[in-house]
């Protein structure tokens, strides 16, 4: 189990995710336990994960209600309280959200697994380097802002601000285990397109198929053998997708909101801080690092998706040049349901109707923007 889940070095699903499920495990919204390749409901981790939702339901309350009792009406005041009470509202709504949600998450990972497991090793380890990476670094970065914090605020906020966390650390490791199943599928479009391409290349050498004189009636038996398994890898992998989009289409949902909310209202820190002339390095530079912390992780989840709809895109375009050079009818039609299944699924990652691609963030950053 050790040399599995190394970091760095995957070698299936569950080394590949070993420090998002640990974390995950840790914050109390990862109730499973994974035995001989399968994930299944844990009962105590069930347990464990109902009592810190209650907590942090229960505790979330107290803390807007004295925060809300506590608080002077200033004009810097009006905004840094609308901030809190947007964090906290959309945070707990996540948390409550995760855990009603655990069921389908459940059955979403097992699908992912059984998706994934066709991939070779190879592929597993360089996927590795960039998911451990962006887990382990994501997650120490939020803990030293959350340090800058501790070190800035009266000791009074000191309940207030471990609330806080707990939320940023929630909702951080619900968008890396996001963009780390969008990750696997998008390898898992790679490799069906790879698997094309070198069909493609086969028909245009027009190497010779039949091996015995009884397959004359049906000519070229294994390459047609081959599409209708990539006929169907692909049908698991773009089921696989639409179940993504819709276990976390609220999360994503509220994950664009807050990031956008977030960098304004410190951008707007920043600026007031800045025109007040006071030398306060130390709050500059926590608006400046959560600026950069949103900025990243919504940058980070829109390129995990616009990258994984081009890849599945090019598997429509590699079919229909595979279809316009190949002459045997038994495979061209093949290849045309293959076409129209393409066609009848939309490989897009998406959250309630809403696209996750590039003309998101450039709308959304040009209004932004704007709006300064």
């Amino acid at each position: 189990m050790r040399k599995r889940c190394r970091l760095f070095c995957a070698t299936d699903f569950q080394s590949l995710m070993y420090p998002c499920f640990n974390f995950c495990r840790i914050l109390g919204i990862f109730p499973y336990r994974i035995n001989d390749s399968t994930f299944e409901a844990s009962k105590s981790c069930y347990i464990l994960s109902t009592i810190i939702i209650c907590v942090f339901c229960i505790y979330g309350i107290i803390i807007i209600y004295q925060f809300d009792t506590s608080i002077t009406i200033t004009i810097i005041r009006i905004p840094r309280s609308l901030q809190y009470h947007s964090y906290c509202a959309l945070g707990s709504f996540v948390a409550i959200v995760t855990y009603v949600l655990r069921g389908p998450r459940l059955l979403l990972l097992q699908t992912v697994l059984e998706v994934s497991s066709k991939l070779p090793q190879e592929s597993y380890k360089k996927l590795s380097k960039l998911i451990h990476v962006k887990d382990i670094f994501s997650f120490f970065f939020f803990v030293i802002i959350t340090l800058i914090c501790f070190i800035k605020l009266p000791l009074n906020l000191i309940f207030s601000t471990i609330y806080t966390l707990y939320i940023g650390i929630l909702l951080l490791q619900l968008d890396m285990l996001y963009m780390n199943c969008v990750c696997v599928l998008k390898v898992c479009f790679n490799q069906i397109n790879d698997n094309l391409m070198k069909v493609q290349e086969f028909v245009i050498n027009d190497k010779p198929q039949l091996l015995r004189q009884t397959y004359h009636v049906q000519k070229n038996p294994f390459l047609l053998i081959k599409l209708k398994t990539l006929k169907k890898q692909h049908l698991m992998v773009t089921d696989t997708v639409q179940m993504l989009n819709t276990i976390f289409s609220l999360q994503l949902i509220v994950t664009i909101v807050l990031s956008f909310a977030e960098i304004t209202f410190n951008l707007y820190f920043y600026i007031v801080l800045i025109m007040s002339k006071e030398k306060q390095e130390l709050w500059n530079l926590l608006f400046i690092m959560c600026i950069v912390y949103y900025s990243t992780k919504i940058v980070l989840i829109v390129w995990a998706c616009d990258s994984g709809k081009d890849q599945a895109a090019k598997i429509g375009i590699t079919v229909h040049n595979l279809l316009n050079s190949i002459s045997d009818k038994q495979i061209k039609d093949e290849l045309e349901l293959f076409s129209v299944q393409i066609l009848h699924r939309e490989n897009v990652f998406s959250a309630k109707g809403l696209t996750i691609d590039a003309w998101l963030l450039t709308a959304v950053s040009g209004q932004l923007f704007a709006s300064k």
